[in-house]
């Protein structure tokens, strides 16, 4: 590994070096640091998805919880849609001496932070929507913030290693997150109050200690309204790579979206589990322990070989296997099996699909704002996937047609990357 001081004077050397290509590798330090933010906003992303929402909706709606939790969910996944690509494409002019990213992700932990409070405090559905769309607002800016150094940063022949790190701690996320609200703090508002304060203070050591360059005021365009809200649209047809890993990412997150958006209503409804809850946390450490036997894994892997796609294939069968085992079979082993099944493939896609999106962003200078829109792709999925899973609930098949639902999309996320041409 390059020391700290070595990288960073390399970075900063020149004008120009905030838009280079990296070459200088990161870090084992710095790719700690990026990895516990990264673990940060996810863990208060997917907990209250996972258990804190629905709780708190079955308390004050226990008749329409299914269709409260689509709701503030699918709102919540729509500010997503929209606060992510903006974040980042501010976060790509930003000037700060502090650099481009840093600051956004520590406004983004203290605004994030602020909407976890505030839902905690929430006794009706809206109100509880209106506080996790203002938590989603903070948490995109700071998601704008954490995905962007890799790119930044991270060369080539490192990029999938990184990512299977950090990628892993979105898994670790959900296993801690799990834990802190069904072992160590009671009642659903401490839960959130916690998952706040940790948001923040698992952001600072990235924020605090490691330096990026700044942006340079003669590097910033000038600002133009109508060539800002243009810039969000990227052709198909003038980036087919980026179109196509685009539609890969959205299908493979809405097969997982389908998958995992209702996991505590099944295992309380169809497996007839006794404590959905903590039968939730079970299957997110089986689900997290051999995630982390994959990622980082592949990810040396794959940068060894210098090839991402097939990669990408083989997750999809693996994830696709998953899911159709959690169709056919309602009970707690087969549950605990498709946990351990979907974690490893889960585990391949994070450190391979990021890498691979890195490697078909357009332009340098909107690398935060290209990851923002291909990150729509992540929480788009949790817009569509309520309004497809209610109607296949009650009308195709129950969670059978769920997870049938889940496991084509995913597959067909696995075919459509060999559309990608400029990734090997």
């Amino acid at each position: 590994m390059t020391p700290a001081r070595t990288q960073g004077a390399a970075d900063g050397a020149g004008e120009a070096a905030v838009l280079a290509e990296p070459t200088v590798p990161v870090t084992a330090g710095w790719t700690a640091s990026l990895s516990l933010a990264t673990l940060a906003v996810f863990m208060a992303f997917m907990t209250p998805i996972q258990i804190l929402l629905p709780l708190q909706l079955e308390h004050i709606d226990p008749q329409d919880k299914n269709t409260a939790l689509s709701l503030v969910t699918g709102l919540g996944a729509l500010v997503a849609v929209l606060a992510n690509p903006l974040a980042g494409a501010w976060s790509d002019r930003t000037t700060s001496r502090f650099g481009r990213r840093r600051p956004w992700i520590l406004g983004g932990a203290l605004a994030g932070a602020a909407g976890l409070a505030f839902t905690a405090s929430q006794h009706t559905v809206w109100g509880v929507a209106v506080g996790w769309c203002l938590a989603q607002a903070g948490l995109n800016a700071m998601l704008a913030g954490v995905t962007t150094p890799i790119a930044d940063r991270v060369p080539l022949g490192q990029r999938a290693q990184v990512s299977g790190w950090t990628g892993l701690t979105q898994s670790i996320g959900l296993v801690l997150g799990a834990l802190i609200t069904t072992l160590l703090v009671t009642g659903v508002g401490s839960g959130y109050v916690t998952l706040a304060v940790l948001t923040v203070v698992l952001a600072l050591p990235f924020v605090l200690r490691q330096t990026e360059p700044a942006l340079p005021e003669a590097l910033r365009p000038a600002f133009d309204g109508r060539a800002f809200a243009r810039s969000f649209w990227l052709s198909p047809r003038q980036h087919p790579d980026f179109g196509w890993a685009w539609l890969t990412r959205f299908l493979i997150n809405l097969g997982n979206a389908l998958g995992t958006l209702y996991l505590f209503y099944f295992l309380a409804d169809a497996v007839h589990y006794d404590d959905p809850g903590t039968g939730v946390l079970i299957l997110t450490v089986v689900y997290t322990l051999c995630a982390a036997l994959t990622a980082v894994p592949v990810g040396v892997l794959s940068d060894r070989a210098g090839r991402r796609k097939g990669f990408v294939v083989l997750c999809s069968v693996v994830m696709a296997a998953a899911a159709l085992l959690l169709a056919l079979l309602h009970t707690w082993p087969s549950a605990l099996a498709a946990a351990a099944v979907l974690g490893a493939g889960y585990g391949i896609y994070l450190a391979v699909d990021q890498a691979l999106v890195t490697q078909v962003l357009p332009e340098a200078a909107d690398r935060a704002k290209d990851l923002g829109v291909i990150n729509i792709a992540n929480s788009g999925p949790q817009v569509l996937a309520p309004a497809l899973a209610s109607p296949v609930i009650a009308h195709l098949g129950g969670y059978t047609g769920l997870y049938a639902t889940a496991a084509l999309a995913i597959l067909l996320g696995g075919v459509l990357v060999r559309r990608v041409r400029g990734v090997a």
